[in-house]
């Protein structure tokens, strides 16, 4: 091999591992989830609730980590704890973190009092009447609601008279017949 054969060999090897080494770098950078700033997780947690709830509230994590500490009772999350990776952001009073917690712990929730929790900015795409449903294929009643209120209230006798479907125009029950169940509100925005 003549000394310039070598070279050029040797140059095409450098390039040929360099560009490996690049596409490596490239597809790692595009497919790797940048860590969400904490400044980020709380900026959307503020757009679930009016100023009068947000300015004081506390600001914790899907995992309950508290971010900013609030005065007020109310907590707001930078998305739907119960639906892991959701980015829809809700503030929920006490009897709302307590109704979350019992669901992600699996236990048993009651409650005496209304339940109050907003979501201005929206919701994930659900299922109407099934909250463990996952596939928006399978012929459920599936719905993405724009800004709404929720509720909780004490006595499901209370709620007998509400429609059960998000298309009825104005308050609906979600989740009915299940542990989970509770008043929609829609708020304005259009339902999906």
């Amino acid at each position: 091999m003549t000394k310039g054969n070598k070279i050029f060999t040797s140059l095409f090897g450098q390039i040929a591992i360099a560009l490996v080494v690049l596409i490596i770098a490239i597809t790692t950078v595009r497919f790797t989830k940048a860590e969400e700033s904490i400044e980020d997780k709380i900026a959307r947690s503020l757009t679930a609730a009016p100023t009068s709830i947000t300015d004081e509230a506390t600001i914790a994590d899907v995992d309950g980590t508290v971010l900013r500490a609030g005065t007020n009772g109310w907590t707001c999350v930078p998305g739907i704890p119960l639906i892991p990776g959701d980015k829809h952001p809700m503030c929920n009073d006490a009897v709302w973190m307590k109704w979350i917690h019992s669901m992600m712990n699996g236990l048993p929730f009651e409650t005496d009092v209304l339940g109050t929790s907003y979501m201005l900015a929206g919701d994930a795409l659900v299922d109407n009447n099934n909250p463990a449903a996952t596939d928006p294929s399978d012929g459920g009643m599936w719905i993405q609601e724009g800004p709404h209120l929720m509720m909780i209230l004490p006595h499901a006798s209370s709620i007998a008279d509400l429609p059960r479907t998000p298309f009825a125009s104005g308050p609906y029950v979600m989740w009915d017949n299940t542990p989970l169940v509770h008043i929609m509100v829609p708020l304005g925005g259009e339902v999906k």
